[in-house]
């Protein structure tokens, strides 16, 4: 099912590291908005945290959490939810997002953080868990979350919901949001589901209500030895099956805010720019057609 749209506006962003701080602050503004990852600008003060006050005077900013753990068993720290909460009310992101994986664990009764995003048992038991989470998290912030998809390089037998489903009632039941990322969604149709990534978009997308959607994330990846699983490490442009799928997103989701992710061997702030000029014009190109 295609959506019709009338607004052709696609806000596209970039992911924004250390390396690039000169350039957002000095180069004639060619993205829409820029994302970081929050944990980086937990530390009072700094200059740091400076530089991206001063990013947010002249972008929007989206706040992309990696460590929130929304799908552990274990209860989120609230020290880690109030400084989220500090840098929220600094910055007034006008996104908040998270990863539908488990982080926080316990051992030997000791609570510990994985530091990665691992994959999650898709289950009713663990939705249920999940949306407490969320439920939590969005009441304490005040602010709505946007639920990315993983990837996962290994998968549960106990799955009996696929991801898009999950995160469907997750959304119904918690007022969430999906972030749709296309890469991972690349990256598990090679490891796990043939590399038939235009039809692993498709069946994705089409699970998925479209006003679930919130915004979009596209990335690349290196290309594994042979044998070695696809790895999701956003260390090159954007692949052609990547855009393909974007084209796929755009046509049912709309104008969804875009991003481009690239946070290994990062390139010259141009390249990025460009990445992101592309996007528009694909999104524009789309949505063109699909007013008529």
């Amino acid at each position: 099912m295609t959506m019709s749209v009338t607004n052709n506006d696609v806000m596209v962003g970039v992911g924004l590291r250390h390396p690039h701080f000169t350039d957002i602050l000095t180069q004639p503004k060619h993205v829409d908005f820029v994302e970081v990852h929050s944990e980086n600008f937990f530390g009072e003060g700094g200059a740091t945290l400076s530089v991206l006050t001063q990013v947010r005077e002249m972008y929007p900013v989206s706040l992309h959490s990696t460590s929130m753990g929304l799908g552990s068993m274990q209860n989120i720290p609230m020290h880690y939810l109030a400084c989220l909460k500090t840098l929220t009310e600094k910055i007034n992101p006008f996104l908040m997002s998270e990863h539908a994986c488990f982080t926080w664990g316990q051992q030997q009764g000791q609570l510990i953080h994985s530091g990665d995003l691992l994959p999650i048992a898709h289950t009713q038991q663990t939705l249920t868990k999940m949306s407490e989470q969320v439920d939590k998290v969005q009441n304490f912030l005040g602010r709505q979350l946007i639920i990315e998809n993983v990837s996962a390089y290994i998968r549960f037998d106990e799955s009996y919901l696929s991801e898009a489903d999950f995160l469907a009632q997750l959304c119904k039941r918690t007022g969430a949001k999906v972030l749709l990322d296309i890469n991972n969604i690349a990256v598990n149709s090679v490891n796990f589901e043939g590399g038939n990534i235009q039809q692993s978009v498709a069946d994705y997308i089409n699970e998925l209500p479209i006003e679930s959607v919130s915004q979009i994330h596209l990335a690349g990846c290196t290309k594994p030895l042979a044998g070695e699983m696809t790895i999701d490490d956003h260390a090159g442009p954007v692949s052609y099956d990547v855009w393909q799928g974007y084209k796929q997103a755009i046509a049912r989701f709309g104008a969804v805010p875009t991003l481009i992710e690239w946070d290994n061997d990062l390139p010259q702030w141009s390249v990025l720019v460009d990445e992101a000029q592309k996007a528009r014009d694909i999104a524009h190109a789309v949505l063109a057609r699909t007013s008529k």
